[in-house]
C-alpha cells in the first residue's frame, strides 16, 4: 500500500490524494471538482454521458477498469451520448474507466476547494465479481444516497476513503480488501437504482434459465445443451439470450461457480474444506484450472484469498453472515 499526492497517471488533478490497496484498487481523493474523472488519458469520452453534480458536498464514484470495460458500454447499448444524470452529495455512480463520463459542477464558482469534493474508487471490473452484461447495467445508474444501499454504505465508503490516508499499511489493507467487497455488494444488487437507468430488464425465460443455472452449478456436467433441453429451445437460441447480455453460457457459469467458491472461502467453509474441496463442490473438476480461472477473477490465488479473508475476519474488519 501506497499513499501519494496526484501521481497515478490516470488523475488529472496533481493536487488529488491518491492511495495505491491490494486487490488492484486505486483510491482518489480531490479536494475540488476534477478536470475529468480518473480513466482515460485527455478529455472525456465523447461517447459517455455528462454527470451533474447538483450540490456542495461529496461525490462517490466507481471507475471500472481491464480489458474493455469501455467497450461493453458501446453508445448503441448504454446511454445516449446526450443524456445528462443528475447527482446528488452522496450518490454512488459507477462508470467505465476507459470511458470516463464528463462532470458538471452546479455553478461556475463551485470549483472552490470544499465546494464539490470526489472520492474515487478505481478498481478492476472482474474483481467486483460482474459479468460483461453486468457492466452495462451498473455504468450511470447512480445508487442514490437516501436508498437502502446508499444510506448504509455512502458514508462508510467515504469514511474509508479519508482513513486509509492515514491508517497504517496492515490496516489500510484490510480496509482496502473490505472496500473491493463492499463495492461487489453495490454492483451485485440493482435494487437501489432508479428502472429508467438501467437496461430493459431480462426476459422471464432467461430469469428463469439463471436460476435453473444456479440450482445445477454444482453438477459438472452442467452445459449448453443440458440447459438448452431443460428449457425447451435450441442451444443457438440459449446463446443468443446469453448474447444479449453481454456474455457467454460458458462465462456465466464459471462467473457464478467462482462466486460461490469465493464465498465458501471467505466464510471458512463448514468443516474446514480443503481448496480443492470446495472446487469440486461447485463443478469444477480440476484443482489447477479452478486456481487459474480464479486468480484470472480476482487478482490472487484461492488460498490468499482465504487467507486474507480469515485476518481481516480476526481483526473484526470484516464480519461476514451466511
Amino acid at each position: 500500500m501506497t499513499c501519494e499526492i496526484g501521481t497515478l497517471e490516470e488523475v488529472a488533478d496533481r493536487e488529488a490524494r491518491v492511495c495505491r490497496m491490494p486487490m488492484g484498487l486505486d483510491i482518489v481523493v480531490t479536494d475540488r471538482a476534477p478536470a475529468r474523472l480518473p480513466g482515460g488519458a485527455g478529455r472525456p469520452h465523447p461517447s459517455a454521458p455528462r454527470l451533474l453534480a447538483r450540490g456542495r458536498g461529496e461525490y462517490l464514484f466507481v471507475g471500472m477498469r481491464g480489458d474493455g470495460a469501455g467497450a461493453l458500454v458501446a453508445p448503441s447499448r448504454e446511454v445516449r451520448p446526450s443524456r445528462e444524470i443528475p447527482l446528488d452529495p452522496g450518490d454512488i455512480c459507477f462508470y467505465a474507466a476507459d470511458r470516463p463520463p464528463f462532470l458538471g459542477v452546479p455553478e461556475p464558482g463551485s470549483e472552490l476547494p470544499g465546494a464539490v469534493r470526489a472520492k474515487v474508487f478505481l478498481v478492476p471490473w472482474e474483481a467486483l465479481g460482474l459479468a460483461e452484461g453486468d457492466v452495462r447495467r451498473v455504468v450511470a445508474a447512480p445508487v442514490g444516497r437516501s436508498s437502502r444501499l446508499g444510506m448504509l454504505l455512502s458514508p462508510f465508503l467515504s469514511e474509508l476513503a479519508d482513513a486509509v490516508f492515514s491508517a497504517p499499511p496492515p490496516v489500510g489493507e484490510l480496509l482496502g480488501r473490505n472496500a473491493v467487497h463492499l463495492l461487489a455488494t453495490l454492483a451485485a444488487d440493482p435494487s437501489d437504482r432508479d428502472p429508467a437507468d438501467t437496461p430493459d430488464a431480462r426476459s422471464p425465460l432467461l430469469s428463469r434459465i439463471l436460476r435453473f443455472v444456479d440450482l445445477h452449478l454444482a453438477d459438472a456436467d452442467l452445459s449448453p445443451e443440458a440447459i438448452a433441453g431443460a428449457h425447451h429451445i435450441s442451444v443457438r437460441y440459449l446463446h443468443k439470450l446469453f448474447q444479449d447480455e453481454g456474455t457467454t453460457v460458458g462465462r456465466w457459469i464459471r462467473r457464478r461457480r467462482l462466486e460461490e467458491c469465493r464465498r465458501d472461502l471467505l466464510h471458512r467453509v463448514r468443516g474446514r474444506r480443503t481448496i480443492a474441496a470446495v472446487a469440486g463442490r461447485w463443478g469444477f473438476l480440476s484443482a489447477t484450472h479452478f486456481s487459474r480461472v480464479f486468480r484470472a477473477a480476482y487478482g490472487m490465488s484461492p488460498s490468499e484469498w482465504r487467507d486474507s479473508a480469515g485476518r481481516e475476519a480476526y481483526h473484526g474488519v470484516a464480519n461476514p453472515r451466511t
